[in-house]
């Protein structure tokens, strides 16, 4: 009932102890507090917080006009909601190093277990698309040490990611991620990898956990949990595949109900009006009320 009773700070010692153990971890994107529920229905490991799909959920483009306060209200209210730890796109800090660091404590307080900071300049752009411009080395360094230095719970995940891979080749991104693992990070998403073997390679290069960004309709191909684990991945996540599927599907059954009249052939396709009340625990409730409103009032 209501939120979850897992404390923000067992989920982030629980995402460091699944880092530090085998297997790869599979966050899948949530698109809103429900869905992160389902995630955890399903099985995953954890569920991740886009700032792409917060961005589409605002009806904005993934071109850094979101803003803390928005991406913050977003997270927690994803996090409160599942017993799973949550990843969060903090983009580029939103600002400067001091911007950073009130970033990572204002998110660190929404309950999140980890978040990535980028080194795309300001105003970022979607990490599948062209033109993208990256910051210098030094000041991506001073994005992840301001990170690093501003948590207060030690275990909250700070992740670097960079953008270098698709600008300046390869080579040029194991130096950077190499770069940013010696400012402080814990994890490092190199974006936009072109196979298995850089992945591998990226792997191989650094000692601590990396992640793949299996965004569809991307740079790359959409590689098995098997195929990363294999490449030595330690993290996948889906970022926007349920956000995708259901405005996929939200448009094909406005499309039916504008030509037809009704939904009625759409019905085999909805959710249940009774799997949404089991997934949103409406038997908890009614035991809470009973247990509530069980008392009578005597006069004396």
């Amino acid at each position: 009932m209501l939120y979850s009773t897992v404390a923000a700070a067992d989920k982030r010692l629980g995402l460091r102890r699944a880092l530090d153990g085998p297997g790869l971890l599979r966050l899948p994107g949530a698109f809103n507090p429900l869905s992160a529920r389902l995630i955890q229905r399903h099985g995953f490991d954890g569920v991740y917080v886009s700032g792409a799909v917060i961005s589409a959920d605002l009806g904005l483009p993934d071109i850094g006009l979101t803003t803390l306060t928005e991406v913050a209200t977003r997270a927690g209210q994803i996090a409160r909601m599942t017993d799973l730890p949550a990843l969060v796109d903090a983009d580029t800090g939103f600002g400067e190093p001091m911007n950073v660091a009130r970033s990572v404590q204002t998110l660190e307080d929404a309950g999140v277990a980890g978040l990535h900071i980028e080194d795309q300049v300001n105003p970022k752009r979607c990490g599948h698309l062209d033109g993208k411009s990256v910051v210098d080395t030094e000041t991506a360094v001073k994005r992840i040490r301001a990170a690093v230095d501003a948590r207060r719970d030690p275990n909250l995940l700070i992740m670097a990611r960079t953008d270098v891979r698709s600008v300046d080749g390869m080579a040029a991104a194991v130096y950077r991620a190499k770069a940013l693992v010696d400012a402080g990070a814990d994890a490092v998403f190199p974006e936009a990898l072109d196979g298995l073997a850089e992945f591998e390679a990226m792997a191989d290069a650094l000692d601590v956990p990396i992640l793949a960004n299996m965004t569809e309709f991307g740079k790359g191909r959409l590689h098995t949990a098997d195929e990363l684990e294999g490449a030595g991945v330690k993290i996948v996540i889906y970022p926007v595949t349920l956000l995708r599927l259901a405005m996929g599907e939200a448009d094909r059954g406005l499309a039916e109900i504008a030509a037809a009249g009704t939904q009625e052939s759409l019905l085999h396709r909805m959710q249940h009006r009774a799997d949404l009340y089991d997934l949103l625990d409406y038997e908890g409730y009614s035991q809470f009320d009973d247990q509530v409103f069980t008392f009578t009032v005597t006069k004396e």
